[in-house]
């Protein structure tokens, strides 16, 4: 018997990989799976359930348009929330069936005479004619490479695989980073820990995070009323695309978010000394901004204290200072992040040719509209290169790739397509086009960042507004993919609606 193959195969089952699949049956694809490698939905906020972890931006923002949630309880809500959120997607749009859990893809190959996807997942192998990438950027975690790591006889304890069970009451903790999760992490181990040890290699920018509760008449407007929703949502879409003014590019707006930033940190901490080493000294925007309230009064609690000295190795009681102090330690807390795959997706790819993508990638990763690779066929990448904001929400940008795989997806369908595959000139021309308007852009203004590979190329960002980047995206052009037919189609055949999409 012939193996099943499917139209569409998706890989991830978080807000991503779901909202894929909403889109996809919302065009008339229903023949679809989802491989999700965890035994539930969720992805990122599955698994980030650190104390204090919560969105740093607002709920309304980061959601779906087309799957709202009325009942947000705050301004920035917590990630156990978030997380009902897409389980409760996965429902109310009877997608779980679809879902075959405890399914990790190992690796992919495109099959040129079949033109299809063969992709492996353990023994299990699926075919699919079309694949969706939808496994997000922020979907592995590992500890850093630091001497002496393997030695430490404590607990060692990675925010994005935070232990739930160890308890921190009355202990000496060490806390690596202060990043995005840092901030949120170290107001909560403040509060029950007998001693927490921030040990910094670089300050950020920290803005004060107004979170407020939702009230309950305001969840009813919601609830009743749409179009209140979509006008709250577009009112904070229009404020953070206002930031990319002075986060994006050096402009005078820049020099208002720093002092505004300075100001928060003259307001908030005493010491002159400790607001000295807690100033960055790189553009705002070049790296991520943080949000956060609690973060420096947190820092100047009687039982913490900042570590500015860089760490020369662990210890198997705690950590050694450049300066040669010894941090003796029960607990580290490494809030170091995820592991970022600028080369792609952690498993093989195989194109149509042998060629293979993280080789291809290596170091320069490169596709057209962030969602198609020449050489890989029928294939779209979610959060692909140069697809990053620096300003707005993911999920506003993570909606256009969706609505551009859909386009394409569908174009192959309708058209009985053997496969598409964007043109190499196409793709060099516009990659060309992003690395010309990534040098005026404050992520290429000297810091160092997850943003940059380690020659300094940025294979992440996307150096515009959110509005030029959906209306690219908007744009299915066939013109600028080879075409693979299993008839004889003529280009000038194919229907307005599919020729721009």
């Amino acid at each position: 018997m012939s193996a099943k193959v499917y139209t569409t195969l998706v890989i991830g089952a978080g807000f991503t990989g779901l909202g894929t699949a909403i889109k996809l049956r919302e065009a008339g694809i229903e023949d679809l799976v989802i491989l999700e490698r965890a035994d539930r939905v969720g992805g990122t906020w599955r698994d980030a359930t650190y104390p204090g972890a919560a969105c740093d931006i607002p709920s309304q923002l980061y959601s779906f348009s087309f799957a709202k949630n009325p009942g947000w309880s705050r301004t920035y809500s917590p990630s156990a929330e978030i997380h009902a959120h897409i389980t409760e997607l996965a429902e109310r749009f009877d997608l779980v069936k679809d879902i075959r859990f405890n399914t990790e893809v190992t690796k992919m190959r495109f099959d040129k005479r079949e033109a299809r996807w063969e992709v492996s997942a353990g023994r299990r192998t699926f075919h699919a004619r079309t694949v969706v990438v939808a496994s997000g950027p922020l979907s592995d975690a590992s500890l850093p490479k630091i001497r002496g790591i393997d030695d430490f006889e404590g607990a060692r304890i990675l925010s994005a695989r935070w232990d739930n069970d160890y308890d921190f009451a009355g202990k000496s903790v060490a806390v690596i980073g202060t990043g995005a999760s840092a901030v949120q992490i170290i107001p909560e181990l403040v509060k029950v820990a007998g001693s927490v040890k921030v040990f910094q290699r670089t300050p950020g920018w920290v803005m004060p995070r107004v979170d407020l509760v939702t009230p309950e008449a305001v969840k009813q407007v919601f609830e009743r009323l749409p179009i209140a929703q979509q006008a709250a949502r577009t009112a904070l879409f229009v404020a953070h695309e206002a930031a990319a003014t002075g986060l994006v590019w050096n402009t005078p707006i820049t020099s208002v978010i720093q002092q505004a930033g300075k100001l928060h940190i003259r307001m908030t901490v005493k010491d002159k000394w400790l607001r000295r080493q807690l100033t960055p000294d790189f553009r705002a925007g070049c790296k991520r901004m943080l949000m956060s309230s609690d973060y420096y009064p947190a820092l100047q609690a009687e039982n913490c204290k900042l570590i500015t000295w860089p760490i020369a190795k662990i210890t198997p009681r705690g950590l050694q200072t450049c300066d040669a102090l010894q941090h003796e330690v029960d607990a580290i807390v490494f809030a170091t992040g995820y592991d970022v795959h600028l080369d792609g997706p952690p498993y093989p790819i195989t194109g149509l040719d042998g060629q293979v993508l993280g080789e291809e990638w290596s170091g320069h990763p490169q596709a057209y509209k962030s969602a198609s690779a020449h050489g890989y066929p029928n294939l779209f990448f979610t959060c692909g290169p140069n697809s990053g904001p620096g300003h707005n929400s993911l999920l506003v940008y993570v909606q256009g790739q969706i609505d551009y795989a859909v386009a394409g997806i569908r174009t192959i369908v309708e058209q009985d397509l053997r496969w598409l595959d964007v043109k190499k000139d196409v793709q060099d021309a516009y990659n060309a086009s992003i690395q010309r308007r990534l040098r005026s852009t404050t992520w290429m203004s000297g810091c160092s960042s997850w943003y940059l590979t380690a020659d300094g190329f940025n294979a992440s960002m996307y150096p515009g507004f959110a509005t030029q980047y959906l209306r690219q995206m908007q744009d299915f052009r066939i013109r600028d993919y080879e075409v693979a037919s299993n008839a004889a189609v003529r280009l000038w055949n194919i229907p307005r609606d599919l020729a721009a999409v």
